[in-house]
């Protein structure tokens, strides 16, 4: 327990006011013992145990977030035993059963031979700025789920699709598993923009948007818009009767939205046409020619009268 053991100078005392009037706690580990031979007392106002308290690493690695104690245990004995000095981030467990942020800055003090004789180091209490990197890792979550999000309808924009489409299109290659995608278009957009102006018409958006999102079945399942009055669903491990029923219970989910369309006639409501497109990708087909595929048939489904749903070039 005595200071000398940290410090070597003629005037210890001076040493030792230094040591336990600043934040950072200071202590001592005999490796041949394991045992602390030194705590500084600012342990208790930190954590609420008293210096005394703490007698071997096995109170040190007790007095840790069970989360936390297996791996920083293992990695502190690991570097001391090669004589690297080290620093590790953990929890520590206060005396009333809370935990706080202690970062451990550890230096390996050795013999002749390379072997640890002993460890010194200090604890700091960094609480607030795990807090502050908590918030700002809140508010990066928060700005890359924004740039995923499209800014009218609130569902994921073209850029989440993009991102989506290339890893389920290589997870369905690696696991020979289908993969589909709905374009969806709605009828008449022009004429209703015209008819309602352009305001009306990002309502619309919205409310088609919503309607569409009832069809996400699975946290695999993907609706975004895609551009303009074009949506897209992406549906891994989704065979072509799969894909092509949820084609059409799109339709029928704006069908029942009941969205007035007067620019194409009195009692006339949107609609919209979809292609669907289904695969089990091998080594040379490719994601561009896919997606192609399925805007194609989108487009036949307008050519054929649209409100309806065409796959394998037939309207259905």
């Amino acid at each position: 327990m005595s200071i000398q053991d940290i410090v070597r100078d003629d005037d210890v005392a001076v040493y030792k006011t230094l040591l336990e009037s600043t934040r950072a706690i200071p202590w001592k580990i005999d490796w041949a013992t394991l045992r602390f031979a030194y705590v500084g007392p600012q342990i208790e106002e930190l954590l609420g145990w008293a210096p005394e308290s703490w007698m071997t690493v096995q109170d040190w690695a007790d007095r840790m977030h069970p989360e936390d104690r297996a791996w920083v245990f293992d990695f502190c004995v690991s570097q001391s035993m090669a004589g690297i000095d080290h620093e590790a981030d953990y929890r520590a467990l206060r005396k009333d059963g809370t935990f706080v942020w202690i970062r451990d800055v550890v230096h390996v003090v050795r013999n002749e031979d390379g072997t640890p004789n002993a460890l010194v180091g200090f604890m700091f209490d960094i609480s607030e700025r795990k807090r502050t990197e908590e918030k700002l890792l809140n508010m990066q979550r928060e700005l890359e789920e924004l740039s995923f999000k499209d800014g009218l309808t609130g569902v994921p924009n073209r850029r989440r699709f993009d991102t989506m489409m290339e890893t389920e299109w290589r997870d369905a290659k690696d696991s020979h598993k289908s993969i589909s995608l709905v374009v969806l278009d709605i009828d008449f957009f022009k004429q209703y923009n015209d008819h309602y102006g352009h305001l009306e018409g990002d309502e619309c958006l919205k409310r088609v948007a919503s309607a569409l999102s009832g069809i996400v079945r699975r946290p695999v399942d993907l609706l975004c818009r895609f551009g303009g009055e074009e949506f897209v669903l992406l549906l891994p491990d989704t065979d072509e009767a799969e894909a092509l029923a949820l084609g059409w219970r799109c339709l029928d989910l704006v069908d029942k939205a009941l969205i007035p369309h007067a620019g194409i006639g009195s009692g006339k409501r949107i609609t919209m046409s979809a292609g669907v497109n289904s695969i089990v990708p091998k080594e040379g087909d490719e994601l561009s020619a896919f997606i192609k595929r399925a805007d194609q048939r989108l487009y036949m489904a307008k050519q054929r009268g649209r409100a309806r749903v065409v796959a394998d070039d037939l309207t259905v």
